[in-house]
């Protein structure tokens, strides 16, 4: 059971109360339990003290807890309360989905990171969205469900464990398979829980109670049940064809797991004589693999081609092979172009030769073992390495003449992501899902709106991956994933009789159906590929294939999937095409990918380049909610250039963030000046009315915030993350810090009237608990951490209410207040221009029209404080003052002008000097850019930007002198009117 106030309040709540004031409480009273989290609101005006006294006990108890700090005790907010906080969250069950308030659930599932792996940008960038997505719908009222967990990465986790095992002496090969699987299980218990740990650090509000493994029991069922149901249906099929073959790693690997690099290499040119020719008679092919010529079965050249025109339809000798021939062909898939324009057909290790050798029907020549050393295809050759064959090779060819040529060739080079090598292409037997008939469904899906792609533009790749898609290889030869469920008649073809089932004892028992009970199986030694349970997990993590468990019926379908726009084709279409499959519907509503995290000049991060930003360190620099609002200004879909003055930016608005917290508390009765707290709680904002009953500048922050919650609410319901970020930190350092509360300081600090006093108070408690709200799914350490300090009568802001939309609003008002802040620019400006002191006070002559001068004049407090204006020397009049010529003529906007005495800005004298002097020095430099421009020869000889420079050099310095001189004549007039 939860605490009914979970509010953890500041020590400021404790010192300035009578240790002995809530003595006389009972215990239930201070801490009653309910079945929920959350509290009945204290709404105002109606003032119970009874509860305002239990909040305040449980403020004390909150800071004996050490959870939270305030601003009034600290002076910057401590990255290391995120911890704290966290933990806070996750022990008060703020995490779970909770239908207190009704509402349509919101779910997504964490694409799962491997179990392997350690926190990088990528992980940061997904984890930033789906919990500003999350914590958004939470405190909206939705049951708002994150399901967290980790794949087991079947490669990476196999590697992991060999180079572990390698430490100690012992081959993978030296086990039993279970003897290694054990071992696996062992490393995934000590360290697999490693990428969980520094997730949470990002403040991902998941519900771990529901985290899930791919290998776990019952998503090994789902897996098992999907290969079984795929495999009735006539889906899943066993063949020979090309696949990317891993020899260090000895199992194919999907198109994500190879990695293509610009690497240095060769291009070889060589003989292949035409049979039955001259020695003249000769095809130059030109291969950056000639090791692989003993696989060919054809030379290719373009029909158009007139070089080879005559060859065509005849015979070529392969070199070295003792005369093995092969047809010469035309096909317009030969590019004249590279090369000498004529090709050998290798279809065993070439993907596109072996496209174009089934469209043909030439036969397919493999001459490659699993380890990548040649076999006994290549004669002599046989047991020799790829790469020192290809040595060995050429020196032979040198020797007997056929060899032409070799030249440097930039080569792009696919490699293992994960073991490094090069991959091989290899005709190899596997196992393969249909994927056309799924692909339909998937298409339809999008085609019929169930599914949205966002940004849009990914809706075209998404749709021609689709439709120009491949067979799926789900089998590799590993000993760490899910088991493939077929099983083999010992003694008998593996290839015709085989048994899919969904457990040993059920193929056993098939088995004996149909051979007699002596008979005996095995079961097939590869797993399946890690995407085949990745493409599972929206709806197996929710109980699936068991469609009437609770979670399942609860939450499925998943509302979104957040995820990189890389693996767009990998995994969200498998997913979609899944889903469809086996519930009948698509997994998730939404789709929103993001783009790379690159570094500050727009590359790839790599170790290669020295330009990792390791998320932790940056958290330990910069606080987890400066990293987290960094990236969620990202536009979806793009890559982001992340950067140390981005960083440091919004470290400086977390600050900035809480320094006003601090002047919001420090400007707040004592909690124990109940007669005002009354009347603060006794404010509204939410009718017209009460709204127009406001000054001026009250009434316009609370009008713009208004419109900033409607604004806001309206972009996270679009997933505008950018512009959220944007307009609400506009908002907060534009409108309220450098406006309002400078305006509200003329309220709580020169005052007279407790009216008006309470008046700013209420509206800067308003204020800035909406911020703190609208902005915490963005940054929600610190300003948790600043709503725990507020005397604010509510819960814990991760499940406080979503505030209001469409509230009042008074453009009027905004306009005035507008007019306001034109004024006091205006008279800055001219400040900053003539360099009056900052400390001194001026006088002015403020002219407009009697409406204007009505709300302006009622204003005068904070238009001397926020323009160092000598309150007693400003005046509001229509037409313009007797000593007009002797001062600065400002016009703030239509209808609103202002006269600043020139004696009182500055000492004339000395003023006329200073510009005298300036204006000579700017002559001297115009004149000599002048001279240049006139010279034919500079303008004629020099490069065009110099050129294009010294102009606009020139130009501005003629800018310059002409605004100095008329200030110089403005000044010189008022010192003669003056004599």
């Amino acid at each position: 059971m939860a605490l009914s106030n979970p509010s953890l309040f500041s020590p400021r709540s404790v010192h300035k109360l009578n240790p002995f004031f809530f003595s006389h409480l009972p215990l239930q009273k201070l801490f009653p339990l309910t079945s929920s989290h959350r509290i009945p609101r204290l709404a105002a005006p109606h003032w119970n003290f009874k509860r305002f006294n239990r909040r305040f006990s449980v403020r004390a108890a909150a800071a004996e807890n050490e959870v939270f700090t305030s601003p009034e005790t600290s002076k910057c907010f401590d990255f290391t309360a995120e911890e704290r906080i966290y933990n806070w969250w996750d022990s008060q069950g703020y995490f779970k989905p909770s239908f207190d308030r009704g509402g349509d659930p919101f779910v997504i599932s964490m694409p799962p990171p491997n179990v392997t792996g350690s926190l990088h940008m990528g992980h940061a960038m997904f984890v930033t969205l789906e919990d500003i997505m999350v914590r958004y719908s939470r405190m909206k009222g939705r049951p708002t469900l994150w399901l967290p967990g980790t794949d087991h990465a079947g490669i990476a986790t196999q590697l992991v464990v060999e180079r572990m095992l390698a430490s100690e002496g012992v081959k993978r090969t030296d086990l039993s398979r279970d003897e290694f699987t054990s071992r696996v299980w062992e490393w995934k218990e000590k360290y697999g829980g490693t990428i969980t740990t520094q997730i949470k650090r990002l403040g991902a509000s998941c519900d771990w109670t529901r985290e899930h493994f791919t290998l776990d029991e019952q998503l090994s069922r789902a897996v098992v049940d999907a290969f079984v149901r795929l495999h009735e249906k006539g889906l899943i099929y066993q063949g020979s064809y090309m696949v990317n073959w891993s020899p260090k790693l000895q199992t194919a690997v999907s198109d994500l797991e190879v990695e293509y690099s610009e690497e240095p290499g060769t291009l070889y040119y060589i003989k292949y004589r035409v049979a039955g020719g001259s020695k003249s008679d000769y095809l130059t092919v030109a291969t950056t693999r000639p090791e692989t010529l003993f696989g060919d079965t054809a030379i290719a050249v373009h029909p158009e081609d007139d070089r080879y025109k005559k060859y065509i339809g005849g015979m070529a000798i392969v070199p070295l092979t003792f005369g093995r021939h092969v047809p010469i062909i035309s096909n317009k898939y030969v590019d004249r172009e590279f090369g000498t324009g004529v090709l050998k057909i290798s279809p065993g290790h070439d993907h596109n030769d072996y496209l174009l050798a089934r469209k043909l029907g030439l036969p397919i020549l493999n001459v490659m073992n699993k380890d990548g050393t040649l076999n006994e295809v290549a004669g002599l050759y046989r047991g020799l390495d790829r790469f020192e064959a290809r040595k060995k090779l050429w020196s032979e060819l040198e020797e007997t003449s056929l060899a032409v040529k070799k030249e440097a060739h930039t080569l792009r080079v696919p490699r293992s992501q994960r073991g490094g090598e090069v991959i091989e292409p290899l005709v190899s037997k596997q196992w393969f899902v249909t994927m056309e008939p799924l692909a339909e469904k998937a298409l339809d899906a999008v085609e019929k709106g169930q599914l949205t792609i966002i940004p849009e533009r990914f809706e075209k790749i998404y749709k021609h991956w689709l439709s120009n898609i491949k067979d799926w290889c789900i089998s590799r030869q590993l000993w760490w994933g899910h088991r493939i469920p077929v099983w083999y008649i010992t003694g008998m073809d593996c290839e015709e009789d085989y048994i899919v089932a969904r457990s040993a004892a059920e193929a056993l028992e098939k088995a004996r159906e149909k051979y007699g009970n002596g008979v005996e199986i095995y079961q097939d030694p590869d797993v399946l590929d890690t995407w085949f349970s990745s493409a599972l997990w929206p709806f197996s993590t929710l109980g699936w294939p068991d469609v009437s468990a609770e979670d399942f019926r609860h939450f499925y379908p998943t509302t979104v999937l957040e995820t990189g726009h890389d693996i767009l084709f990998f995994w969200v279409a498998r997913m979609v095409m899944m889903g469809i499959e086996f519930t009948g519907t698509v997994p998730f509503s939404y789709v929103y990918l993001h783009g790379l995290i690159r570094d500050s000049q727009g590359r790839k991060m790599s170790k290669t380049l020295g330009n990792v930003i390791d998320p932790l360190d940056t958290i330990k620099e910069f606080g987890a909610d400066a990293l987290r609002f960094t990236l969620a200004l990202g536009t979806a879909g793009q890559d982001l250039n992340l950067s140390t003055e981005r960083l440091t930016s919004n470290k400086a608005f977390t600050n900035k963030l809480w320094n006003a917290g601090k002047f919001v508390l420090q400007n707040l009765p004592s909690e124990s000046d109940f007669s005002a707290w009354e009347n603060i709680l006794a404010y509204k904002f939410d009718t017209v009315e009460s709204l127009l009953r406001l000054p001026l500048p009250e009434c316009w922050v609370v009008a713009k915030l208004h419109e900033l919650i409607d604004n806001v609410t309206s972009s996270y319901d679009k997933f505008f993350f950018n512009d959220i970020g944007r307009e609400i930190y506009d908002f907060f350092w534009g409108d309220f810090a450098d406006w309002y509360i400078e305006a509200s300081k003329t309220r709580v600090y020169h005052s007279e009237s407790c009216t008006i006093s309470f008046t700013a108070q209420a509206v800067l408690l308003y204020v800035f608990e909406n911020i703190l709200r609208i902005l915490h799914p963005f940054m929600p350490f610190v300003t948790e951490e600043l709503w725990q300090a507020l005397p604010h009568r509510k819960q814990a802001l991760i499940v406080s209410q979503w505030p209001q939309t469409s509230l009042p609003r008074d453009e009027k008002s905004v306009r005035k207040f507008e007019n306001l802040q034109a004024l006091i620019r205006a008279i800055r400006n001219a400040r900053a221009e003539y360099s009056v002191e900052p400390s001194k006070r001026i006088s002015a002559s403020i002219v407009a029209g009697m409406d204007v001068l009505e709300y302006i004049s009622a204003e005068k407090d904070v238009l001397a404080l926020l323009t160092r204006l000598d309150l007693q020397n400003v005046h509001f009049t229509e037409v313009p003052p007797d000593d007009a010529k002797k001062s600065v003529h400002l016009v703030a906007g239509e209808c609103l002008e202002a006269y600043l005495p020139l004696a009182d800005m500055v000492d004339i004298s000395a003023e006329v000097q200073r510009l005298s002097k300036r204006l000579s020095k700017m002559q001297s430099e115009y004149d000599a850019l002048a001279a240049r421009l006139s010279s034919s020869k500079f303008v004629e000889k020099a490069p065009e930007d110099v050129v294009r420079g010294v102009r606009e050099k020139a130009s501005e310095a003629e800018e310059k002198i002409a605004l100095t001189k008329n200030r110089l004549a403005l000044l010189e007039s008022t010192v003669l009117m003056s004599n």
